[in-house]
């Protein structure tokens, strides 16, 4: 399934001292996950006698009954090859580890002892337990099998997921051991733990768990005790946390006297791609791991999974404003760096109506706004042609005017005809030709102009547009600086809503800017209005910024891309619709390449730029037909 895994992170109601009554809880969490497609189930630490035993763990009469209790746990995982995790502690040579057990098809795979044991204020581990990690290549006796043991376990399926174990405190110690399991190639990180309740530990415990996940390029999955350990001194929530890079995909609740069960679809195909990408991670050394084979793993049959469709804007709407203001920061004062630097008062820019040019105006407004400077040194050039529209042209009056900047109108009609007529073009044909006159004229007046005024030419093409190759090269391609050149389209709408919520003034304007269809506005309207829409020619922006996202933040193949945007627009868009766009997709992005060889200077705002000096270096003649035959196979 592309790389998905469905993990199942679980606590329960512990009896302290019962390993029996214990095993029985867990089997109840194996049955009611056995047909949820989970490959992993994890366990908390030391789940089948308890965390806060104490001295009792000394007793024989409790380790045996743990061996036990183990034994019906691996028989009733027989049959099932979801693999199992949880705490146990085992006797070695005469001292007892503090360990997580991995259990699959009645089989136990392996032991990972406790790295780290704690011995501050309500904990005292060290009374009982010895550090495992310096154990290493071990295999020892342990319920009359022999069993790997050590810390330098990890466990995969060959196909994508590989995963390492280190037990509660581990995660806690300056240098986790799930840092090195990373390094390794673990993609997975699982942590049975009991970690107690305190005011404010909580939420510290889920930034750990996030930012350990962020930091191994990983998936984590956490489980601690539940209500049922002792509350002699402490008390146990049983928190459950699934991280991803950074993210949390999934928390259960707390101070449950009922079983938690938590599930979630873990994306290794994506951490494997980051992972490819960074050189720091690239640079680590691997440690020396022994890798233990799993059986096949169960697959997802339709994962569960929240598909961002806009993944260039935020999911959390508590982020959306504070992500929009940092956006505009970085491109307003990338253009005052530029200002200075060139010495230059002034910035020119053409004005459409249009979406890209709107964002860019708002941009320029704001940076000269920041410098106190006059906005009079904004010079809004309105370039109407054989297709501009009365609402476009108005819409652009009234927002300069309402910004109260210079604006001046230049028809370029008569150039436009000047220069079909120089080339001899007919201009009752409609073609390419027709449009790119007009496109270029509008480049070279605003060039000229500015070398009038001394100003700068501020580009408004986005990232959408570079990624396709719409824009004439040459033409509305070129400028002296590219505000927008990582913005795609999806993100300037929604940029220019959080303008038009911070001004009334402006507001009314600005929304009607976001109604109006994208356009070159290149060919004559049909009765007043756009006939020229851009998105029934070339496709939807959204689908295509989904496709774009995928295809460079990670290197998705076609199939994977196609699957995960039926997901995301499943109630907007049919697969053949996707499958058609994408097509369009692959072959102008492989063709366009030329036209980003040579694109201005632009400042990169996201995790995706197409700055052939920043992040995207590719060949203008690369072939697309492996892309295009993956394209075919797909099966409707």
């Amino acid at each position: 399934m592309f790389g998905f895994y469905r993990v199942a992170v679980a606590t329960f109601y512990t009896t302290l001292a019962n390993p029996m009554e214990n095993a029985q809880n867990i089997i109840s969490v194996i049955n009611k996950i056995a047909e949820k497609d989970c490959s992993i189930l994890l366990l908390p630490e030391l789940a089948l006698t308890g965390y806060t035993l104490r001295d009792i763990l000394y007793q024989e009469s409790i380790y045996k009954a743990q061996n036990e209790a183990l034994e019906n746990i691996v028989r009733a995982s027989q049959n099932l090859s979801t693999v199992i995790v949880f705490g146990v502690y085992v006797n070695y040579l005469d001292r007892l580890y503090n360990c997580a057990v991995v259990i699959q098809n009645g089989k136990i795979l392996g032991l990972i002892p406790k790295s780290y044991i704690p011995n501050r204020g309500e904990f005292y581990e060290k009374r009982y337990f010895t550090s495992g990690k310096d154990l290493k290549g071990l295999e020892i006796d342990f319920c009359s099998r022999s069993v790997p043991f050590g810390v330098d376990l990890l466990f995969g399926d060959k196909k994508n997921l590989i995963f390492g174990v280190e037990v509660c405190e581990d995660l806690w110690a300056v240098t986790p051991p799930s840092l090195k399991m990373c390094e390794s190639g673990a993609n997975l990180i699982l942590n049975p733990s009991s970690s107690n309740e305190l005011v404010g530990k909580s939420d510290y415990r889920k930034s750990l768990v996030s930012s350990q996940s962020a930091r191994g390029f990983c998936a984590y999955a956490y489980s601690s005790s539940s209500i049922g350990e002792s509350s002699t001194d402490t008390v146990f929530g049983g928190d459950l946390i699934v991280a991803e890079y950074g993210s949390i995909l999934a928390q259960g609740k707390r101070f449950s006297f009922e079983e938690e069960i938590i599930f979630s679809d873990i994306d290794t195909f994506r951490l494997k791609a980051l992972r490819l990408k960074e050189g720091s991670f690239c640079d680590s050394k691997t440690g020396n791991f022994r890798f233990i084979s799993l059986q096949k793993l169960p697959e997802i049959d339709k994962i569960k999974r929240f598909i961002n469709p806009y993944p260039f804007i935020p999911s959390n709407k508590d982020k959306l404003n504070s992500r929009a203001e940092e956006i505009i920061n970085i491109q307003a004062h990338s253009l005052i760096r530029r200002l200075r630097g060139a010495k230059i008062q002034k910035v020119v820019i053409g004005v459409s109506g249009g979406l890209d040019s709107t964002l860019a105006l708002l941009v320029c407004y704001y940076a000269f706004e920041i410098l106190g400077r006059d906005p009079k040194d904004i010079i809004a050039v309105l370039m109407p042609g054989f297709g501009t529209t009365d609402r476009t042209f108005e819409n652009s009056i009234l927002l300069s005017k309402s910004l109260n900047i210079s604006y001046t109108v230049i028809s370029i009609k008569k150039l436009a005809e000047l220069e079909f007529e120089a080339i001899g073009h007919n201009p009752a044909i409609k073609n390419i030709t027709y449009e790119n006159v007009q496109a270029r004229a509008r480049t070279s007046i605003l060039m000229n102009l500015a070398n009038q005024e001394n100003a700068l030419v501020i580009g408004t093409g986005d990232l959408s547009e570079i990624a396709l190759g719409w824009s004439t090269y040459n033409g509305d391609h070129m400028s002296m600086y590219a505000i927008n050149s990582s913005i795609p389209k999806t993100l300037i709408r929604y940029l220019i809503e959080f303008f038009a919520q911070k001004s009334e003034d402006i507001k009314g304007i600005l929304e009607d800017i976001l109604d109006t269809p994208v356009s070159p506005e290149l060919l004559p309207p049909e009765d007043g209005k756009i006939s020229q829409k851009t998105e029934d020619i070339i496709g939807p922006y959204e689908l295509h910024d989904f496709f774009l996202y995928h295809f460079i933040r990670y290197g998705s193949s076609i199939k994977r891309i196609f699957y995960l945007a039926t997901l995301a627009f499943e109630d907007k868009y049919e697969p053949t619709i996707i499958k058609k766009w994408l097509g369009v997709f692959i072959r102008r992005f492989f063709t366009q390449q030329f036209k980003r060889s040579c694109m201005p200077d632009g400042p990169k705002v996201g995790t995706i730029s197409l700055s052939p000096r920043t992040d995207w270096r590719m060949p203008s003649d690369a072939d697309f037909q492996i892309w295009m035959r993956e394209l075919e196979e797909i099966k409707i």
